[in-house]
This record gives structure tokens, C-alpha cells and sequence, in this order.
């Protein structure tokens, strides 16, 4: 796509703003998309084990047809929290729905579960959220162990003992006057493969880390038995953002057709252990082909996925792609 696509920083799409907090020994944090006003916004949830808030908001048939923010954040539940201060930041700066009373700001946040990694007693809070929105303004965008990324892990199937940390990843193209861009916190219960060779980067591994235990085929080996027991630590939580100009019903779709850079990149997906969320935010009003620019919001995700793995630092305990050989080669 090399000859068609030009390859921008995420933060170059106009009308938004990024921004993240985390807690690096307690192995948690959150990521914030501000819009300079307001944005429509749609999401499509795939996987079992969704925690989110305001996501009805989002539904067609609502009322509401913008929102201000969007909230990425680990924590599991506990997670939700980042709202509060994200709703507060908001405020005071006058910004909101205006209801003839007061301004109440419309943030949207989903998150996912990182509690079996660093300090199960630390999560993202009202006061993360804030500082989240506070480093928005710089809208300095990074990839790796920052925001909602500091405490993922992928290739969850065997238990912590053989999965492999992970993290956030964005990655953003335009065509002509059309941008399209992806941020992803890569939380899974399967493994990661490139979206453009196929070789598999990240995922579960052997017990004594050498190599990689298929994940898919750890699965069939379970289909005659309950599924209460899978390790259910997962959920891969993102968004694509586009300065094209589209409705709910419309981001929807591209919401739907973006998860299809997860299936290609995430081996199993959307499992009942996982609470895949995938929202899609239009911050501008440029006329553009909704099913060109659903293509590319799956092309844009895969790619924040594999930005995600290259990026992340792994320990002793839990490595990272960059820590071992046999990731690399190939």
C-alpha cells in the first residue's frame, strides 16, 4: 500500500488531542482522546467481557450526537474511575453539553483487565484521568509501556507464567486530504501476528520460554471441556480516528470493519474471555468513502497492534518481543 498510503504520526489528525498517566511500578495507567470541541463517535464490542461507560450514548437510536472524550484505561473496572476526573478536567474549561444548568461533559471509557501484573492494589483513578488530560495538552504520543499499554499482556491461555508483555501502539496513514489513524492497548488472550508477513510475534509461551506454544491449538485442546476455566485477564481496547466526516450509524460500521485488523493480527480474538472494544471518532467534515476509510481503519489497527509489541519493554519474569531472539528472526 506503500504507493497509495503516506504514513503520519497519530497525533497529526486535527480536532483531537492525546494524552497519558500511568503507574509503572504498580504496572497500570490510562490513555485520554480529547476533542478540541467535540466529536461524533460510535463503538462495536466483540468481545464477552466488556467494562465500559456512557457506551449507550453511542447507539444510533440515542439522542446524543457527540461526545468529548474518549477514556482508554486498565484497572479492569476500578478503571472507570479515569472518567470522573477526565469529566472534571472538562468542566472546568467550560466544556460540555450545555443543559441549561450546567455543562456536562460526554466521555466515553472502556477498559481492560491488568491486574494480574504488577500491583492488583493499583488502578487507574480520578486523579490518573486528570493528569492524563493535563499531558493532553502537550498531545505527545508514544507506543509502548505508557497509558492504557502499561500493564497489557499478550498470549494469556497458559497463565502468567508463560505469557508475554505487551502494550500501546498507534499508527495513522492519510490519502490525499484524508486521515485515518488507530491506538490500541494490546491486552489478549491470543497471540500477536504481523499484519504483513504473517509470522507470529508475540503470544503464549513454552514453560521454559524458548520458543512459542500455539494458542489456537492450546484452544481446540479444550473444546470438549467447560470454558470456566479459561484465563480470562484479556480485553484489546482502541480506537480509529479519522478527520472525514461521518455520523453515528456510519462510524459504526467503520467501528465494526476495524476489528477486522484485530482478526488479523490477534489469534484467538473476540473470545468470550476477552472484552475487545473498538470505538470509531470522526473529528472533522471532509466528504470521503465510508467503506475506503472502514478498509483502512482495519489496515491502521493491525498496524497499531504490531506497533504495540515492538515497542514494549518486557522483565525476567515477563518478556517483551524485543527480549527474545527467536521473535525476531525471520
Amino acid at each position: 500500500m506503500n504507493d497509495v498510503l503516506s504514513e503520519i504520526p497519530f497525533n497529526a489528525i486535527p480536532g483531537l488531542r492525546a494524552g497519558h498517566a500511568q503507574n509503572q511500578t504498580g504496572m497500570t495507567g490510562c490513555t485520554v482522546l480529547l476533542a478540541e470541541t467535540d466529536m461524533a463517535a460510535a463503538v462495536d464490542v466483540r468481545g464477552g467481557g466488556p467494562a465500559s461507560r456512557e457506551t449507550e450514548l453511542l447507539s444510533p437510536v440515542a439522542s446524543c450526537e457527540r461526545i468529548h472524550a474518549l477514556v482508554l484505561s486498565g484497572g479492569s473496572a476500578f478503571g472507570l474511575r479515569c472518567a470522573d476526573g477526565v469529566m472534571r478536567y472538562l468542566e472546568e474549561r467550560g466544556r460540555g453539553f450545555d443543559t441549561g444548568f450546567a455543562r456536562v461533559p460526554l466521555v466515553c471509557a472502556s477498559c481492560l483487565y491488568d491486574l494480574q501484573i504488577g500491583d492488583a492494589g493499583a488502578r487507574p483513578d480520578e486523579e490518573m484521568g486528570y493528569a492524563a488530560c493535563r499531558n493532553a495538552e502537550q498531545n505527545r504520543l508514544l507506543n509502548g509501556n505508557i497509558g492504557a499499554g502499561t500493564g497489557c499482556t499478550v498470549g494469556k491461555l497458559g497463565g502468567v507464567k508463560t505469557m508475554m508483555k505487551s502494550g500501546l501502539g498507534c499508527y495513522a496513514v492519510r490519502i490525499g486530504d484524508i486521515m485515518v489513524g488507530a491506538i490500541v492497548a494490546v491486552n489478549a488472550l491470543g497471540d500477536v501476528f504481523d499484519i504483513d508477513s504473517g509470522k507470529r510475534m508475540a503470544g503464549m509461551l513454552t514453560p521454559d520460554k524458548t520458543g512459542f506454544a500455539d494458542s489456537e491449538k492450546a484452544l481446540f485442546r479444550t473444546c470438549a471441556e467447560r470454558a470456566d476455566n479459561l484465563f480470562t485477564g484479556n480485553t484489546t481496547i482502541g480506537a480509529v480516528v479519522t478527520n472525514a466526516g461521518f455520523g453515528k450509524s456510519q462510524l459504526k460500521k467503520i467501528a465494526s470493519m476495524a476489528h477486522n485488523g484485530l482478526a488479523r493480527t490477534i489469534r484467538p480474538v473476540h473470545t468470550s474471555a476477552d472484552g475487545d472494544s473498538i470505538y470509531a471518532l470522526s473529528t472533522g467534515s471532509l466528504r470521503a468513502n465510508q467503506d475506503a476509510v472502514g478498509t483502512l481503519a482495519a489496515h491502521v489497527m493491525g498496524k497499531a497492534v504490531n506497533a504495540a509489541i515492538r515497542a514494549t519493554e518486557g522483565s525476567a519474569d515477563c518478556p517483551a518481543w524485543r527480549d527474545l531472539s527467536f521473535c525476531r528472526k525471520g
